[in-house]
């Protein structure tokens, strides 16, 4: 059975790939250039950090393959300041910036919340209640409470799909009975730095090799995610 799952990586742009990945003489501004050539999604968490425009989406999709997809990550000030209370517009604007600008390359939107935010019957009719539905939704939890049947069945009854994380001290579960199987590698036991062995990368194959989504490598603080993202991808050629 083909290999639906789409790999990449969470950055591009990284001196530590210099003669790793990128050739020595070739310019910064070319580096993404070149990551396209070698994967056809990328997880973009720029927004994470600044709320995004349409013009800066559409330059990203402008200058990428016809059959590239992004996933985008939704602005902090959503998942972790404001944590979804009195959300509604700003989060309804964030998804017409990635409709508007992504168009036909978004692939998922992530909303990653932070390790205090713990579960609650609460939080999860928060979720359920603000996500708009004509997205294909990615939620990332890095507390353990949310690792439960509650969750995890309300999540399939909204076509929700539950993150796959490798993060220290959270179970390391794959889950596949999920919309989408997305899984992010963020490094075990140094946080973005550490790197996965082709045992642990072969495991993750062998588990996913039939399904449909996408695997992000998030261990970029070093060259280990690159090196990841690009022995896992030959594994599924």
């Amino acid at each position: 059975m083909k290999n639906h799952v789409k790999i990449g990586c969470s950055s591009f742009y990284n001196s530590f790939w210099k003669n790793v990945f990128y050739p020595q003489n070739l310019p910064s501004k070319k580096w993404f250039e070149f990551y396209c050539q070698h994967f056809d999604t990328y997880e973009f968490n720029g927004s994470f950090y600044k709320f995004p425009t349409v013009r800066i989406f559409q330059n990203w999709y402008n200058k990428t393959p016809e059959s590239f997809l992004f996933s985008v990550k939704v602005p902090k000030e959503i998942t972790h300041i404001k944590k979804l209370i009195d959300c509604e517009s700003r989060l309804n604007d964030f998804y017409n910036i990635c409709k508007e600008g992504m168009k036909d390359k978004l692939a998922a939107v992530l909303f990653q919340f932070p390790p205090s935010y713990a579960f609650s019957r609460e939080k999860l009719h928060a979720i359920i209640g603000i996500l708009n539905y004509n997205f294909k939704n990615v939620v990332e939890f890095r507390h353990e409470s949310w690792w439960n049947d509650e969750v995890w069945n309300a999540f399939k009854e909204n076509n929700i799909t539950f993150c796959s994380v490798s993060y220290p001290n959270l179970p390391q579960t794959i889950f596949k009975d999920f919309p989408l199987l997305y899984m992010r590698f963020h490094g075990i036991p140094r946080l973005f730095h550490s790197s996965y062995s082709t045992e642990e990368l072969r495991e993750v194959y062998r588990q996913i090799r039939t399904k449909k989504g996408f695997i992000y490598f998030n261990n970029t603080a070093s060259e280990a995610g690159i090196l990841n993202a690009l022995e896992l991808k030959r594994m599924t050629v």
